[in-house]
C-alpha cells in the first residue's frame, strides 16, 4: 500500500485534472443536451487550440492570457460559423456524431500536417510554480485549470437557470416549436450557445497546452474520457460535467497510487458502466 502522503497527493493530482476533465467535457455536455449535437469535433477544437497556444508562446513570445484574448473569440465565431453550416446542411442528433467525428480527424489532420506527430511541449516559465501545503504539492497552472473550470461551470450553470435566455434555451431544447409559438427565437440562441461551446474548447485547450504535452493521437485519448464525463454528468448540466470530471480524475489518480499506470484509462468507463448499472436512468 502506499504512504498517506502518495495517497494525499494523488487525490490532490486527480481532483486538479478533474477540472480539466470537467472543462474539456462542457462543451459537449452543453451541444448533446440544449443543441441536441453530439458533437466530438470539440476535442479536436481544444487542441488546435493548444497548439497555437504553443506556436504563439513559443515562435511569437505571447503570454497565454494574450492566446486567451485572441483565441477565446475567434473559437466563438468558429463555433457560429459551424453551427451555421450544420443548420445549412440539416444535420440531426445522429449524423452530427459521424459529420463532426470526420471533422475531428480533419483536424488532427491538419494539426500533424502543421506540427508534425512530434511530441511537444510548451515551456511558459509558469510549468514549475507550485504552492506547497503541508506534505503535499499543488501545481499552479493545474490550480488555475481547476478554478477556471469552477467558475465557468458555475457562471453557465446560473445563466442557464436563472436568465432569460437560459431559460429560453433550456425551454427550445425541451420543444422547440412550443418555445417559438411563445415568441422564443430559438434559432438565433442556437447560435450564441454554439459559440459558447466553442469557446469552452478553446479555453481547454490553453490549459491542455500549459499543462499537459502535445501530440495529435493524444485527441483520441481525451475523447473517451470525456464521453463518460458527459454522460456522468448529465448532458447539458455544466455544473455536473465537472462535478463528474473530478470523480473520475480522482478515481484514474488514486488507481495509479495504489496499483499500475496502466489500469488508469479503464477507469472512466468502468465508473460509468458501473454507474448505468446501478441506476440506469442516471442520464
Amino acid at each position: 500500500m502506499p504512504s498517506v502522503t502518495l495517497l494525499g497527493q494523488a487525490v490532490i493530482a486527480g481532483v486538479l485534472i478533474g477540472g480539466l476533465y470537467g472543462l474539456l467535457a462542457a462543451g459537449l455536455s452543453l451541444s448533446w443536451g440544449l443543441l441536441k449535437y453530439i458533437n466530438v469535433s470539440y476535442f479536436a477544437l481544444a487542441f488546435l487550440s493548444a497548439y497555437l497556444t504553443y506556436q504563439f508562446g513559443t515562435f511569437n513570445g505571447i503570454a497565454p492570457w494574450w492566446s486567451a484574448v485572441i483565441l477565446v473569440p475567434a473559437f466563438f465565431l468558429l463555433g457560429v460559423l459551424q453551427h451555421w453550416t450544420f443548420m445549412r446542411l440539416r444535420v440531426t442528433e445522429l449524423t452530427s456524431l459521424v459529420v463532426t467525428f470526420g471533422l475531428a480527424v480533419l483536424i488532427e489532420s491538419l494539426i500533424q500536417w502543421i506540427w508534425t506527430a512530434d511530441f511537444r511541449k510548451y515551456e511558459s516559465g509558469f510549468s514549475g510554480l507550485t504552492s506547497k501545503i503541508g506534505p503535499f504539492f499543488v501545481p499552479t497552472l493545474d490550480f488555475l485549470a481547476l478554478v477556471s473550470a469552477t467558475i465557468l461551470a458555475i457562471a453557465t450553470w446560473s445563466w442557464l437557470r436563472w436568465t432569460y435566455v437560459g431559460k429560453a434555451l433550456r425551454a427550445a431544447a425541451m420543444d422547440p416549436e412550443m418555445a417559438s409559438a411563445f415568441g422564443i427565437d430559438h434559432r438565433r440562441l442556437s447560435f450564441l450557445l454554439s459559440g459558447i461551446c466553442s469557446a469552452y474548447a478553446a479555453v481547454a485547450g490553453i490549459f491542455i497546452a500549459l499543462i499537459a504535452t502535445l501530440a495529435p493521437s493524444e485527441i483520441g485519448t481525451w475523447i473517451g474520457v470525456a464521453f463518460a464525463v458527459v454522460i456522468i454528468g448529465g448532458v447539458g448540466n455544466p455544473l455536473g460535467a465537472l462535478l463528474a470530471g473530478i470523480l473520475i480524475g480522482f478515481a484514474e489518480s488514486v488507481t495509479m497510487a495504489v496499483t499500475q499506470p496502466a489500469w488508469a484509462p479503464l477507469v472512466s468507463f468502468t465508473i460509468l458502466i458501473v454507474l448505468l448499472l446501478w441506476k440506469p436512468r442516471w442520464t
